[in-house]
């Protein structure tokens, strides 16, 4: 399954060759959950705070489909 990968604000550390706003297409096998694609990526579970799929909030135990648009966004503050 192919899946698009975007990572926001501080995660984008952990994937410096994105640049801003670009998406990385990934090859991915059937039955992977959220949880195992950020582990994939080396996403720190304690900074991905949201995870969306073609725009919905999902869960991390939740299974990515083939065709998916995916973000991992971290905490953010402002004031």
């Amino acid at each position: 399954m192919q899946v698009e990968v975007r990572v926001f604000a501080t995660l984008r550390q952990y994937l410096p060759d994105l640049g801003i706003g670009e998406a990385k297409v990934m090859d991915v096998p059937e039955g992977t959950t959220f949880a195992q694609l950020r582990d994939m990526l080396g996403l720190p579970a304690d900074e991905v705070k949201i995870i969306m799929r073609n725009g919905i909030h999902v869960e991390p135990d939740d299974v990515v489909q083939d065709g998916d648009r995916i973000a991992f966004i971290p905490a953010v503050a402002g004031g």
